[in-house]
Formats: structure tokens, C-alpha cells, sequence
């Protein structure tokens, strides 16, 4: 009788000694600042710390109308900065606001631009050594180290970033670099690699249901100075996010060759 290939593979692999088992996934050593027993990658033990943190708990929708101080409409940007802004400024007059984009119709926006997205909620979650913020857009999660670790040496740039954050009493100061240059401040308007992001994040004193974000955004290539913008956040208790996928109604044109068109 002829045994099937999987029980055969599976009898040779539990015969062999404990020395020529297959190794378990490579072990990544702890990030600079954390204990090799210490931080996100050992939380227990860790819990009850969470207590001592402020509630967020429920989702957050950007208040509408609120999500700007009194500040310049626009970055003040400079160099080829400045010059690439009002060109897509005079394409987008020229084409009734239809413009290409160099990647699909559903990529997300990025940092900073998806903290402040009117219509669709932010879920804010804490676990000992970071903060994870799950977004109804696009379905992304980001996450916010608060365990003691410095930034990557030089990390890879991403939509999200690399985020660090620490508790100052009830507020979340993050900071965060790494954000791919290929995205935007807000639109149309570009930055360099060296844009950075610093967020302070806490609960407005005169209502506990609203969520303030204070964003200061420097870039020493493209902005003649830092940009502000705080946006408010309102609380719905009960509220969960919504699945959210774009991928499945995306509808990017194809042109005779086959090449996808970005516009």
C-alpha cells in the first residue's frame, strides 16, 4: 500500500533528531532604547499600565469646519517645490480638475493628509508599548511606537511612516519621518524627504467627546517655514468602523496597448 506524500513527509520530518528540526522564524533583535525583555514585543505583565492612560475609547470623525486654526490657506513652499504646486495648479484649471497621477485611483493619501479626512472615522487602540490607530479609509492601520525606541537609522519611506510617540501626562506627542516624498501635505501641494511630522494629541479640557490634533509639519526643502494645522475630532461612543475596500470598484482606464492610465 502506497502511503500519500504528505503523511511521508510529515513521518520523516518527526523522525528526525531535535538538532535537524526545521528552525522556528528568525529573531529579530530588540530596537535601540528597548530591553531585550521590555517593550511592544512583551507586553505581559504590562497591562494595568493602560489604566493610567486618558479614554479614547469609541471612534473619532473630524468635526466639520474645525479642522483648521487661523492659518494660511496653503503651506508656504519654495524652489521647485513652489514651481511643481502651481503647475498642477494651472493643469487642474486648464483640465475642468482632472489631472494624471503617477499611481492607482486607490492608493491611500499617506501622512499626513489621512489625519484629516472628513468622512471617515479613526479608531484609536492601546496595547502596552504603542498605539495603533485603525482608519476606515483604505482600511489602514498605523502604528505609533510609545515604548522607549528611536527612529530607524534610515527607514524606508512609506505612506505611513515611521512613527514614535510618548505619553506627556494625558497628551501624545508623536513624531514622525520616513513619509514617502511621493505623496502630499494636502493637495496638490508636494514635499521633500525630509518632511516631518510632530503631533500632539489629546482630549479638549471643555468637552471629553472631542479629540484634539495639533500637527506641525517642517520640511527644510520645500517649506519657507513650519506649517500648523490642529484638527478636531469628534467622539461617537458606540460606533464602529466600516469595511472599506476600494480595490474591488477600481476602475483605472487601460489604454490600446494595455497600459494602465493614472489619472
Amino acid at each position: 500500500m502506497k502511503l500519500p506524500a504528505a503523511l511521508v513527509a510529515l513521518a520523516l520530518c518527526t523522525a528526525l533528531p531535535a538538532a535537524a528540526q526545521p528552525a522556528g522564524p528568525p529573531q529579530s533583535p530588540p530596537p535601540p532604547g528597548v530591553p531585550a525583555d521590555g517593550g511592544a514585543g512583551h507586553p505581559k505583565g504590562h497591562y494595568h499600565e493602560l489604566d493610567g492612560l486618558p479614554d479614547w475609547g469609541g471612534i473619532w470623525f473630524v468635526e466639520a469646519g474645525a479642522s483648521r486654526r487661523e492659518v494660511p490657506a496653503t503651506p508656504k513652499l519654495k524652489g521647485e517645490y513652489l514651481a511643481r504646486y502651481q503647475a498642477w495648479r494651472e493643469q487642474v484649471a486648464a483640465n475642468d480638475g482632472v489631472v494624471p497621477r503617477t499611481r492607482s485611483n486607490c492608493s491611500p493619501p499617506g501622512m499626513p493628509r489621512i489625519m484629516r479626512l472628513a468622512q471617515y472615522p479613526y479608531e484609536f487602540l492601546f496595547t502596552p508599548g504603542r498605539v495603533t490607530v485603525n482608519q476606515e479609509a483604505w482600511m489602514q492601520t498605523r502604528t505609533i511606537w510609545t515604548d522607549g525606541r528611536a527612529h530607524k537609522e534610515d527607514p524606508d519611506p512609506t505612506f505611513m511612516g515611521d512613527s514614535i510617540g510618548r505619553w506627556e501626562g494625558d497628551t501624545l506627542v508623536v513624531d514622525t519621518i520616513g513619509i514617502l516624498d511621493e505623496l502630499e501635505i494636502d493637495t496638490g501641494i508636494p514635499h521633500s524627504a525630509q518632511f516631518r511630522l510632530t503631533e500632539r494629541i489629546y482630549l479638549s479640557p471643555d468637552d471629553p467627546d472631542v479629540l484634539i490634533n495639533e500637527m506641525r509639519m517642517e520640511d527644510p526643502e520645500a517649506l519657507e517655514e513650519p506649517f500648523e494645522v490642529t484638527v478636531r475630532y469628534r467622539r461617537d461612543r458606540h460606533g464602529s468602523l466600516i469595511e472599506f475596500q476600494c480595490a474591488e470598484n477600481d476602475r483605472n482606464p487601460v489604454d490600446d496597448s494595455g497600459q494602465t492610465l493614472f489619472l
